[in-house]
């Protein structure tokens, strides 16, 4: 008895201790707050099981951050008793996760797992520009990042044009400076300053007349030319403007032919990036549950597919791709307009969208939990029966009363 009563208290103690990390905030923050306080924020509501699912993970990066020495403060809110904190952040869903650092605000819309973010707590705390003095420096940083952005040069309106874009864009990649002397010999640079992007083990330059505006291109450029994508990065990927081309894969034992799949689009992805890297994304899906709330279908695996954010809609092989021939074919079939798109966004489609959706959420209800669908199926049946029977019920009494008056007028 007493080791049980001595393991539930060090259980208290170290939820208390964890919990001492995450600061409960109300509508007062704002006001209470130092001018250069850095917070990371999760509004939440007591409701939300996402809320819920997410508190222990909070508290590991609460107590982390702490661990570290950051300078990042972690905080909550509950956004339905503090609206005003909530209205402050715009919150429209939940668990919404954002930074206030100096008055700016940061929204987050990655993966709710610790690392992601943390890299997002640590990347935004951080400076926007990050400097690089040394060789050793920039070997770290590569080691560390997938895909970095470097300004390389002494002040000029290019580096004025990067610190802006970092402005906007640090909630998404990485930015640094650094000198000539600093970078590997075997990176050539045609000129000073200028703009780098390090990634899929090589890099480019950013070229203002071939590349247009920097802010642009480095929205494009900021993800890998290959790899894993889940539904979070293909949203976010929507906002580039380009398409994604997609190996649809087994979610958990990867058939021969799924592995031919992803090999397929990784290499397509490698020799021929300076054909198509302008207008795709390259990558793989594991599962198709995503992509068949898209398609409103079933999707069967492996299949490949295009995809375009921008407007929700897609396009299919319009036969079977056995080779790198066929796979560019149907690039250059989705480029030249030869293959016809499917899905999109207009109120035709939005309209069909929700339908789907309601019969998937009714079906998987269904499934789980039979009485409680059963109740929400029927239940607005049996509110439109009873009103429908009022109305009629007071119709035909309406109708009795006019007649009533009609004999009476006619007896007088």
């Amino acid at each position: 008895m007493s080791d049980r009563r001595s393991v539930v208290l060090l259980s208290a103690l170290l939820v208390l201790s964890v919990s001492a990390f995450v600061e409960e905030l109300d509508d007062t923050f704002m006001e209470m707050k130092e001018a250069d306080d850095i917070w990371l924020i999760k509004f939440y509501a007591p409701w939300c099981a996402f809320c819920r699912q997410l508190d222990p993970v909070w508290h590991q990066i609460g107590s982390e951050l702490r661990s570290l020495g950051s300078p990042v403060r972690v905080g909550k809110a509950d956004a339905t008793s503090n609206p005003g904190l909530a209205k402050e952040f715009q919150v429209r869903v939940y668990p919404a996760i954002h930074m206030l650092k100096k008055d700016v605000k940061y929204s987050y819309s990655g993966p709710r797992t610790r690392d992601a973010i943390m890299d997002f707590a640590h990347r935004v705390g951080g400076p926007l520009v990050r400097s690089l003095s040394s060789l050793q420096l920039f070997q770290h940083a590569m080691n560390h990042h997938d895909v970095m952005f470097v300004y390389v040069g002494a002040t000029s309106q290019l580096k004025g044009n990067f610190s802006s874009a970092a402005q906007d864009l640090i909630v998404h990649t990485y930015f640094f400076s650094s000198t000539r002397d600093a970078l590997p010999k075997a990176v050539s640079l045609p000129s000073l300053p200028a703009v780098l992007v390090f990634k899929d083990g090589t890099y480019f330059s950013y070229e203002e007349e071939q590349d247009g505006d920097l802010k642009l291109w480095i929205n494009r450029e900021r993800f890998p030319s290959y790899q894993r994508i889940d539904s979070y990065t293909l949203y976010a990927m929507g906002d580039s403007g380009k398409l994604v081309l997609l190996a649809l894969v087994e979610e958990n034992s990867l058939s021969e032919e799924g592995l031919r799949y992803k090999s397929l689009v990784e290499k397509v992805s490698e020799e021929h990036r300076v054909t198509y890297s302008r207008n795709f994304y390259f990558g793989f899906m594991e599962g198709s549950d995503y992509i068949e709330g898209l398609v409103m279908g079933d999707v069967s695996l492996p299949s490949f597919i295009v995809v375009n954010l921008s407007n929700d809609g897609y396009f299919l092989p319009p036969g079977a791709v056995e080779t790198e021939r066929h796979l560019l074919d149907f690039l250059d079939g989705v480029l030249d307009s030869s293959i016809e798109g499917q899905g999109g966004n207009s109120a035709a489609q939005r309209l069909r969208r929700l339908v789907y959706d309601i019969r998937v959420t009714l079906t998987l209800l269904f499934r789980q939990t039979p009485l409680l669908g059963s109740f929400l199926l029927c239940f607005p049946i049996a509110v439109f029966s009873i009103f429908f029977y009022l109305c009629c019920k007071n119709h035909a009494a309406g109708v009795d009363e006019d007649e009533d008056s009609t004999r009476d007028k006619k007896s007088d």
